[in-house]
């Protein structure tokens, strides 16, 4: 008997399994907050040199301020002022005559930026002066609480695969509240970079194990719906963050606003079961067969697990050895481990890149950020929806794949698109996004469902270290298009042929139980159908 036999018969998708994902909602709440935070807290609004406090005499008192502007502040080609340099002196023929100001003596600002609060009433360009020459510095909050998630993804890979599911999210939970609290209230830039490092690194312990726990608990055939569909949660709330963004125009307290979710993840996190599955592939038989019977108990089959006694159960399941403790190295010691690492870390690489790629590319829609970051969430949901129709249909290797390639053929059209049809680039723009979004998204399920239970953490979270690289890469693919414009495109098309190519390797994993011990990967694993599929044979 395998342990997706006794989750079938226990009702897989039952009130057990639907309230154990509502009670991590509030926490995967969270994830697109912060991992999209950077769109609103590091923007920089149009700025000019401070004028304020320059004293050049009576002349220049008599001026209104609109005069002083004009006398003290180069203006651009698009008839903008400049954001960072002003007139070493007053030049008051300007207000006579336009005339050629490029041969006039201009300086850096002198006394800081005035800043157009219209939008923003705070951000941290506003707070510490982070533009111009600083403008660096701003853009680098994004890049090291990645590296942050980059980092935390492998350190709570190994632990919830060495100290359980349940211990790990607690230790993500309380990391993630305490440093991004403390973030809102950082008194420089330091301080503050260095908190948002942390808070990554907890909110990574989230995403991995929220979605471990999903899959663990739930059968066969509703993996793909728990995998899937209710990955939706991440579009929509990336479709709320603008709304909170909009009400919310401080940063410090949008910084707070989006960390409060993960107080009440905590009080919830009290009542999360811990993975049986993991329980029994560590042999900790007694505390699987406890939370086996509250899952009968909630979902009305106390009868089966009346006739699975705690002796049956040890058994009647292959039970790994207790003392047996596995580490990253596990992934690469026996050759089809070894084998998928190195195939699933490419997948993850080059989705991960491919996606970030593409969407900080696109051309904007034309309107407020606001509206554009709400259709940037609402495009992902019928990716979301192609995926978990895909998924069972013509199974997880062929739409991870196809997506992958879709990805690329949409990047390779716009490349041939002239710069003149607009409307047609965002279309497909649009569509590139949608699909790279497709394949990263099912890229977790996929994974998951591919290594065993054992190194299932591990594997992940090294998966997820190199698909955090990738988000880290793909801007400074960008900056390719300086030695040839087309360069980053083809670039961005290779990887995610390359990823479609990788995929094809992998084995296909609908309708087939997930591998619990490092052997099962190691052996030739077949098929299993679901009741619906034998019932039609």
């Amino acid at each position: 008997m395998k342990f997706d036999d006794i989750l079938e018969e226990l009702n897989g998708m039952g009130r057990f399994q639907i309230t154990t994902i509502l009670l991590m909602i509030a926490a995967r709440m969270t994830l697109p907050f912060h991992y999209l935070l950077n769109n609103f807290i590091a923007a920089v609004p149009s700025h000019h040199c401070d004028i304020t406090s320059l004293d050049y005499g009576d002349a220049f008192r008599n001026l209104s301020h609109e005069e002083r502007l004009i006398v003290s502040i180069p203006v651009q080609v698009d008839g903008t002022l400049s954001s960072c340099q002003m007139f070493a002196e007053p030049q008051y023929h300007l207000l006579i005559e336009s005339s050629n100001i490029t041969d006039l003596p201009t300086v850096p600002c002198q006394n800081g930026w005035m800043y157009d609060n219209t939008t923003f009433k705070s951000t941290l360009a506003t707070e510490w002066d982070l533009v111009c020459d600083k403008r660096g510095l701003n853009k680098a909050t994004a890049t090291i609480f990645f590296i942050g998630v980059m980092l935390g993804a492998a350190v709570f890979g190994y632990l919830s695969d060495r100290f359980g599911r349940k211990r790990a999210l607690l230790v993500s939970y309380v990391t993630s509240t305490v440093f991004g609290f403390t973030s809102a209230f950082s008194s420089n830039f330091i301080m503050f970079a260095a908190l948002r490092f942390f808070t990554g690194f907890g909110l990574s312990g989230i995403g991995l194990i929220t979605v471990a726990l999903r899959v663990e608990w739930v059968d066969v055939k509703h993996r793909n719906a728990v995998g899937n569909l209710l990955g939706l949660d991440w579009s929509i709330f990336t479709a709320l963050l603008p709304v909170v963004a909009y009400f919310v125009n401080d940063w410090r307290y949008l910084v707070a606003t989006v960390t409060s979710p993960l107080c009440l993840g905590i009080i919830c996190w009290w009542w999360l079961p811990e993975s049986a599955r993991w329980l029994i592939s560590n042999g900790k038989v007694e505390s699987a067969h406890f939370y086996l019977t509250k899952c009968a108990k909630v979902n009305g089959r106390e009868q089966f697990m009346a006739d699975l006694n705690l002796e049956v159960l040890s058994k009647e399941i292959p039970v790994e050895n207790e003392n047996r403790k596995y580490s990253y190295l596990d992934l690469v010691r026996t050759p089809r481990m070894r084998r998928l690492t190195l195939l699933t870390g490419t997948v993850w690489f080059a989705a991960a890149c491919t996606y970030y790629g593409i969407s900080l590319n696109i051309d904007g829609f034309g309107v407020n950020i606001y509206l554009t970051q709400f259709i940037y969430g609402a495009i992902e949901v019928p990716a979301v929806v192609f995926v978990f129709f895909s998924f069972d249909k013509i199974g997880r290797k062929l739409t991870q794949a196809g997506t992958q390639f879709l990805t690329g053929l949409c990047i390779l059209c716009n490349m041939f698109i002239p710069q003149d049809k607009g409307p047609f680039q965002t279309t497909v723009g649009a569509l590139g996004k949608m699909f790279a979004e497709a394949a990263y998204g099912s890229v977790f399920l996929y994974t998951t469902e591919l290594y065993p239970t054992v190194l299932r953490q591990n594997g992940v979270g090294f998966c997820y270290v190199l698909g955090q690289i990738g988000v880290a890469v793909s801007p400074i693919i960008s900056l390719l298009d300086e030695v040839w414009g087309r360069l980053p495109s083809i670039v961005f098309i290779l990887l995610a042929f390359a990823a479609g190519l990788s995929t094809l390797v992998l084995r296909e994993t609908r309708n087939v139980r997930l591998p619990e011990t490092i052997e099962d990967v190691e052996q030739t694993r077949r098929s299993v159908s679901t009741p619906e599929e034998k019932s039609q044979l």
